[in-house]
């Protein structure tokens, strides 16, 4: 057999009319920015979320830039985040200038230790970004409370995990505000790169979507405002002609980003929503029969919290053998991944911040331990007992 570690192209087949006809339908009308569909989405989210705003960007890496400057987090500030996640949480936190602050890990669901946050936080602390890592819940009842307590604001990082639910809640409003990621690989994927920010401050919501677009026009003034802390309503111009050519689209106020939500994916993504819910379930039975079947072996599984929803963005597996296992599960036409061989407080670009080998103890045993087996809604039962009959051998 051959299993790839995600089916995109299975995928593909299934919804190939649908998506074939919105792309036709946004070719023909020729509006690429901004149009109709990226707005259907962005509601769509708000409603599926249960968040005030959603605010559909280019990728999820330039939602957590964005989310990062619009709290006006700048150089000399730091964040605390997780030394085991995708490069870009970290990455984010330093191209805004701010430091991370890494925080260990929990063996049993991956994510950051609330218990040890405290004992990172400085004056100079601005915020916490937990990552909902491989769609598993953070603790964020912990988190919320140590950041009222500092006075500190939280982004998740759900770049991994939409559709997820805390104690019923879905990320994306748990927080002060969260990052999305629609890359192809994710649980909700469009065919290149997009992102999206939701939060339910007006505040924030309007900061976020003028540095998205060069700071500028009608956001791009409030958000001037509000980033110098004049809170005052900015009076309508109302002379302004309200079409493509109201002389505000040419006012610039900040130093923004060009970072939208092209409409062909607005309209791939708006397709691939209403199976979402359906996919994510399917992956949650997928984790369940691998769970139930490698309970007893060698392997050690991932222990989580049975309140949350958690939605398996990747179903990871643990073993001292991480080498020998994936090089037969590639001989035997089975897709895998390594995540994350090099924990980020390791990474050489982070060499000045004066990290060691153990300062971190359970990222640096789950890098060196944890690969990915297939987990998509698009397993077939035959691929799955396959799966399982080779990690058995």
């Amino acid at each position: 057999m051959n299993i790839p570690l995600l089916n995109l192209k299975r995928q593909y087949k299934y919804l190939k009319d649908d998506i074939e006809k919105i792309i036709s339908e946004i070719l023909e009308r020729g509006a690429y920015i901004n149009g109709p569909y990226t707005k259907k989405f962005e509601k769509r989210l708000c409603e599926y979320l249960n968040v005030k705003h959603a605010i559909g960007v280019a990728n999820g890496t330039d939602a957590l830039v964005i989310t990062l400057k619009a709290l006006g987090i700048k150089e000399g500030d730091e964040v605390i985040t997780t030394p085991f996640t995708f490069f870009a949480t970290a990455e984010a936190i330093s191209v805004v200038g701010a430091k991370p602050v890494f925080v260990d890990v929990k063996l049993n669901d991956f994510n950051i230790d609330p218990e040890k946050i405290e004992a990172a936080i400085t004056e100079r602390t601005k915020a916490i970004m937990p990552v909902h890592i491989f769609g598993t819940l953070a603790d964020m009842d912990a988190i919320n409370e140590i950041a009222k307590k500092y006075n500190l604001y939280v982004i998740e990082d759900a770049c991994q995990a939409i559709g997820a639910e805390y104690k019923g809640i879905k990320v994306g409003g748990i927080g002060d505000i969260a990052c999305f990621s629609f890359f192809p690989t994710k649980n909700l994927g469009t065919y290149g790169d997009g992102g999206l920010i939701t939060t339910n401050s007006d505040e924030l919501a309007t900061i976020c979507r003028a540095i998205k677009a060069h700071g500028s026009g009608e956001n791009g003034e409030k958000a001037f405002n509000l980033l110098n802390d004049i809170h005052e309503e900015v009076q309508e111009d109302k002379n302004a002609d309200d079409t493509v050519y109201n002389p505000k689209k040419y006012y610039n106020y900040l130093i923004g980003h060009n970072s939208r939500l092209d409409e062909l994916h607005a309209g791939i993504l708006n397709v691939k929503l209403d199976y979402l819910d359906e996919w994510n379930n399917k992956r949650i039975i997928n984790a369940e029969f691998f769970d139930s079947n490698l309970k007893d072996s060698e392997f050690r599984l991932m222990d989580l919290d049975t309140i949350n929803k958690n939605v398996y963005h990747m179903y990871i597996l643990q073993s001292e053998n991480r080498e020998e296992i994936t090089k037969k599960l590639s001989e035997n036409g089975i897709g895998y991944g390594v995540y994350y061989p090099v924990p980020l407080h390791l990474q050489k670009v982070y060499t000045e911040l004066g990290y060691k080998e153990g300062d971190l103890p359970n990222a640096e045993y789950l890098s060196k331990r944890t690969f990915a087996i297939p987990v998509d809604p698009e397993l077939t039962e035959e691929e799955k007992e396959y799966i399982l009959n080779i990690l058995k051998k």
